[in-house]
Protein backbone atom coordinates (compact mmCIF):
# COMPACT_ATOMS: atom_id res chain seq x y z
CA UNK A 1 0.00 0.00 0.00
CA UNK A 2 2.62 2.35 0.94
CA UNK A 3 4.57 1.62 -2.54
CA UNK A 4 1.24 2.36 -4.42
CA UNK A 5 0.78 5.68 -2.30
CA UNK A 6 4.46 6.39 -3.07
CA UNK A 7 3.73 5.84 -6.84
CA UNK A 8 0.69 7.97 -7.53
CA UNK A 9 2.52 10.49 -5.89
CA UNK A 10 5.10 10.21 -8.01
CA UNK A 11 3.13 10.47 -11.07
CA UNK A 12 0.98 13.35 -9.74
CA UNK A 13 3.98 15.19 -9.50
CA UNK A 14 5.37 13.97 -12.54
CA UNK A 15 1.71 15.78 -14.11
CA UNK A 16 1.87 18.77 -12.23
CA UNK A 17 5.84 19.22 -13.72
CA UNK A 18 4.28 18.89 -17.10
CA UNK A 19 1.67 20.86 -17.06
CA UNK A 20 4.10 24.02 -15.54
CA UNK A 21 6.47 22.43 -18.69
CA UNK A 22 3.98 23.45 -21.19
CA UNK A 23 1.73 25.68 -19.91
CA UNK A 24 1.86 29.19 -18.12
CA UNK A 25 -0.74 28.39 -15.81
CA UNK A 26 0.68 28.20 -12.29
CA UNK A 27 -0.53 25.52 -9.97
CA UNK A 28 -1.83 26.26 -6.35
CA UNK A 29 0.84 24.21 -4.80
CA UNK A 30 4.49 23.99 -5.30
CA UNK A 31 6.24 20.53 -6.92
CA UNK A 32 9.80 19.88 -6.07
CA UNK A 33 11.97 19.75 -9.27
CA UNK A 34 13.98 16.40 -9.85
CA UNK A 35 15.26 15.22 -13.21
CA UNK A 36 13.58 11.86 -12.63
CA UNK A 37 10.39 13.25 -12.57
CA UNK A 38 11.02 16.03 -15.25
CA UNK A 39 11.86 12.66 -17.31
CA UNK A 40 9.05 11.41 -16.27
CA UNK A 41 6.45 14.03 -17.05
CA UNK A 42 6.83 13.91 -20.57
CA UNK A 43 4.36 10.89 -21.06
CA UNK A 44 1.81 12.98 -19.53
CA UNK A 45 2.66 15.38 -22.31
CA UNK A 46 -0.34 14.16 -24.63
CA UNK A 47 -2.87 14.58 -22.22
CA UNK A 48 -2.25 17.81 -21.11
CA UNK A 49 -2.38 18.06 -24.44
CA UNK A 50 -5.77 17.64 -24.30
CA UNK A 51 -6.41 19.80 -21.73
CA UNK A 52 -5.30 22.91 -23.65
CA UNK A 53 -7.56 21.70 -26.42
CA UNK A 54 -10.41 21.77 -23.95
CA UNK A 55 -9.39 25.11 -23.51
CA UNK A 56 -9.49 26.36 -26.97
CA UNK A 57 -12.08 24.16 -28.14
CA UNK A 58 -14.36 26.31 -25.00
CA UNK A 59 -12.96 29.95 -25.84
CA UNK A 60 -13.98 28.95 -29.62
CA UNK A 61 -17.30 27.84 -28.90
CA UNK A 62 -17.95 31.10 -26.58
CA UNK A 63 -16.52 33.05 -29.42
CA UNK A 64 -18.47 31.33 -32.02
CA UNK A 65 -22.21 32.34 -30.10
CA UNK A 66 -21.47 35.94 -30.60
CA UNK A 67 -18.90 36.65 -33.58
CA UNK A 68 -18.15 35.00 -36.75
CA UNK A 69 -16.04 31.51 -37.42
CA UNK A 70 -13.09 33.05 -38.29
CA UNK A 71 -12.88 35.88 -35.15
CA UNK A 72 -13.89 32.32 -33.48
CA UNK A 73 -11.24 30.57 -34.57
CA UNK A 74 -8.19 33.01 -33.80
CA UNK A 75 -9.33 33.85 -30.40
CA UNK A 76 -9.57 30.44 -29.68
CA UNK A 77 -5.30 30.19 -30.83
CA UNK A 78 -4.49 33.26 -29.26
CA UNK A 79 -5.80 31.83 -26.14
CA UNK A 80 -3.60 28.35 -26.75
CA UNK A 81 -0.81 30.34 -27.56
CA UNK A 82 -1.21 32.60 -24.53
CA UNK A 83 -1.80 29.32 -22.36
CA UNK A 84 1.45 27.69 -24.01
CA UNK A 85 3.50 30.89 -24.41
CA UNK A 86 3.94 30.16 -28.01
CA UNK A 87 6.37 27.11 -26.41
CA UNK A 88 5.90 24.85 -29.76
CA UNK A 89 5.31 27.55 -32.41
CA UNK A 90 9.06 29.00 -31.30
CA UNK A 91 10.81 25.31 -31.82
CA UNK A 92 8.80 25.66 -35.23
CA UNK A 93 10.15 28.67 -36.10
CA UNK A 94 14.06 27.98 -34.75
CA UNK A 95 13.87 24.41 -36.61
CA UNK A 96 12.63 26.39 -39.93
CA UNK A 97 15.42 28.68 -39.53
CA UNK A 98 17.89 26.39 -38.46
CA UNK A 99 17.34 23.97 -41.50
CA UNK A 100 16.91 26.57 -43.99
CA UNK A 101 19.53 28.88 -43.47
CA UNK A 102 22.26 26.48 -41.91
CA UNK A 103 25.15 24.94 -44.41
CA UNK A 104 25.90 21.67 -42.35
CA UNK A 105 25.06 20.22 -38.74
CA UNK A 106 26.80 22.20 -36.82
CA UNK A 107 25.23 25.69 -38.32
CA UNK A 108 22.10 24.57 -37.84
CA UNK A 109 22.16 23.55 -34.29
CA UNK A 110 24.29 27.28 -33.82
CA UNK A 111 20.88 28.59 -35.48
CA UNK A 112 18.20 26.74 -34.04
CA UNK A 113 19.88 28.50 -30.22
CA UNK A 114 19.47 31.65 -31.74
CA UNK A 115 16.66 33.85 -29.91
CA UNK A 116 16.17 36.14 -33.19
CA UNK A 117 13.60 35.14 -35.57
CA UNK A 118 14.85 34.38 -39.25
CA UNK A 119 13.20 34.70 -42.58
CA UNK A 120 12.92 30.82 -42.82
CA UNK A 121 11.10 30.89 -39.00
CA UNK A 122 9.18 33.54 -40.09
CA UNK A 123 7.65 32.19 -43.39
CA UNK A 124 7.36 28.83 -42.17
CA UNK A 125 5.52 29.98 -38.75
CA UNK A 126 3.15 32.18 -40.61
CA UNK A 127 2.46 29.70 -43.25
CA UNK A 128 1.63 27.05 -40.63
CA UNK A 129 -0.94 29.47 -37.90
CA UNK A 130 -2.72 30.54 -40.99
CA UNK A 131 -3.02 26.98 -42.40
CA UNK A 132 -4.30 25.99 -38.96
CA UNK A 133 -6.91 29.04 -38.73
CA UNK A 134 -8.25 29.26 -41.85
CA UNK A 135 -8.42 25.02 -41.81
CA UNK A 136 -10.54 25.37 -38.12
CA UNK A 137 -12.84 28.00 -40.05
CA UNK A 138 -13.75 25.39 -42.92
CA UNK A 139 -14.53 22.92 -40.62
CA UNK A 140 -17.04 25.01 -38.63
CA UNK A 141 -18.73 23.18 -36.46
CA UNK A 142 -15.94 19.74 -36.58
CA UNK A 143 -13.45 22.65 -35.09
CA UNK A 144 -13.83 22.10 -31.42
CA UNK A 145 -13.28 18.12 -31.25
CA UNK A 146 -10.87 18.83 -33.79
CA UNK A 147 -9.10 21.11 -31.24
CA UNK A 148 -9.52 18.79 -28.45
CA UNK A 149 -8.03 16.20 -30.53
CA UNK A 150 -5.18 17.84 -32.53
CA UNK A 151 -3.73 19.05 -29.54
CA UNK A 152 -3.33 15.58 -28.10
CA UNK A 153 -2.85 13.70 -30.46
CA UNK A 154 -0.28 16.02 -31.95
CA UNK A 155 2.25 15.66 -28.82
CA UNK A 156 1.62 11.90 -28.90
CA UNK A 157 3.35 12.42 -32.48
CA UNK A 158 6.00 14.71 -31.09
CA UNK A 159 6.48 11.79 -27.74
CA UNK A 160 6.99 9.54 -30.39
CA UNK A 161 10.06 10.66 -32.07
CA UNK A 162 11.41 10.94 -28.43
CA UNK A 163 11.01 7.16 -28.43
CA UNK A 164 12.02 6.35 -31.91
CA UNK A 165 15.06 9.23 -32.66
CA UNK A 166 18.18 10.18 -30.27
CA UNK A 167 18.47 14.15 -28.71
CA UNK A 168 21.47 15.48 -30.61
CA UNK A 169 22.53 18.33 -27.57
CA UNK A 170 24.75 17.77 -24.10
CA UNK A 171 22.36 20.50 -22.96
CA UNK A 172 18.94 22.33 -23.82
CA UNK A 173 15.18 22.18 -22.46
CA UNK A 174 14.68 19.02 -24.26
CA UNK A 175 17.81 17.11 -22.93
CA UNK A 176 15.33 15.58 -20.21
CA UNK A 177 13.81 13.33 -23.28
CA UNK A 178 17.20 12.03 -23.89
CA UNK A 179 16.19 9.37 -20.66
CA UNK A 180 13.32 7.80 -22.59
CA UNK A 181 9.66 7.62 -21.79
CA UNK A 182 9.91 4.82 -19.50
CA UNK A 183 7.83 1.87 -19.66
CA UNK A 184 5.14 3.39 -18.80
CA UNK A 185 5.36 6.27 -21.22
CA UNK A 186 3.76 4.14 -24.26
CA UNK A 187 1.09 3.29 -22.01
CA UNK A 188 0.31 6.91 -21.24
CA UNK A 189 0.99 8.52 -24.78
CA UNK A 190 -1.12 5.50 -25.85
CA UNK A 191 -4.30 5.83 -24.28
CA UNK A 192 -4.19 10.00 -24.90
CA UNK A 193 -3.81 9.39 -28.57
CA UNK A 194 -6.69 6.50 -28.27
CA UNK A 195 -8.81 9.39 -26.54
CA UNK A 196 -8.03 11.94 -29.36
CA UNK A 197 -9.38 8.83 -32.20
CA UNK A 198 -12.26 8.03 -29.96
CA UNK A 199 -13.41 12.31 -29.62
CA UNK A 200 -12.96 12.01 -33.91
CA UNK A 201 -14.58 8.76 -34.19
CA UNK A 202 -17.55 10.31 -31.87
CA UNK A 203 -17.89 13.59 -33.84
CA UNK A 204 -16.39 12.73 -37.32
CA UNK A 205 -17.79 9.18 -37.92
CA UNK A 206 -14.85 6.32 -38.62
CA UNK A 207 -14.16 8.44 -42.11
CA UNK A 208 -13.27 11.57 -40.23
CA UNK A 209 -11.55 9.78 -37.53
CA UNK A 210 -9.43 7.48 -40.00
CA UNK A 211 -8.92 10.60 -42.16
CA UNK A 212 -7.54 12.92 -39.48
CA UNK A 213 -5.42 10.65 -38.31
CA UNK A 214 -3.73 10.06 -41.31
CA UNK A 215 -3.39 13.82 -41.89
CA UNK A 216 -1.78 13.40 -38.15
CA UNK A 217 0.53 10.60 -39.61
CA UNK A 218 1.76 12.65 -42.67
CA UNK A 219 2.51 15.64 -40.87
CA UNK A 220 4.70 13.78 -38.79
CA UNK A 221 6.56 12.44 -41.38
CA UNK A 222 7.15 15.37 -42.88
CA UNK A 223 8.58 16.93 -39.70
CA UNK A 224 10.96 14.30 -39.22
CA UNK A 225 11.84 14.16 -43.40
CA UNK A 226 13.17 18.14 -42.41
CA UNK A 227 15.10 18.00 -39.35
CA UNK A 228 16.04 13.96 -39.43
CA UNK A 229 18.47 13.87 -42.05
CA UNK A 230 19.96 17.30 -41.50
CA UNK A 231 20.68 17.38 -37.40
CA UNK A 232 21.14 12.89 -36.96
CA UNK A 233 18.17 13.36 -34.48
CA UNK A 234 15.68 15.72 -32.65
CA UNK A 235 16.12 18.70 -30.39
CA UNK A 236 13.72 20.29 -28.08
CA UNK A 237 12.60 22.64 -31.36
CA UNK A 238 12.27 19.71 -33.62
CA UNK A 239 9.84 18.45 -31.14
CA UNK A 240 7.93 21.96 -31.16
CA UNK A 241 8.04 21.49 -35.09
CA UNK A 242 6.43 17.84 -34.96
CA UNK A 243 3.52 18.59 -32.62
CA UNK A 244 2.80 21.98 -34.86
CA UNK A 245 3.12 20.06 -38.21
CA UNK A 246 1.31 16.76 -36.86
CA UNK A 247 -1.55 19.16 -35.62
CA UNK A 248 -2.37 21.05 -38.61
CA UNK A 249 -1.95 17.33 -40.65
CA UNK A 250 -4.92 16.12 -38.65
CA UNK A 251 -6.79 19.00 -39.19
CA UNK A 252 -6.41 19.13 -42.83
CA UNK A 253 -6.78 15.32 -43.00
CA UNK A 254 -10.53 16.40 -41.22
CA UNK A 255 -11.41 19.16 -43.41
CA UNK A 256 -10.10 16.99 -47.05
CA UNK A 257 -12.66 14.13 -45.47
CA UNK A 258 -15.08 17.08 -45.16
Amino acid sequence: MTGLRHRLAHEAAALALGWQFLTRVPLPVAVRFTPGRMAASQAWLPAIGLAIGAIGAAVLAAAAALLPIGPAVLLSMAATVALTGAFHEDGLADTCDGIGGGPDRAHRLAIMRDSRLGTYGAVGLGLVLALKATTLAGLAGLAPAALVAGHGASRASAMLVVMTSAYVRETGTGRFTARGLGRRGPLLVGAATLAAAMILLATAGPGGAAAGLAGLALGHVLARGLFERQLGGYTGDCLGATQQLSELGLYLGLLAWT
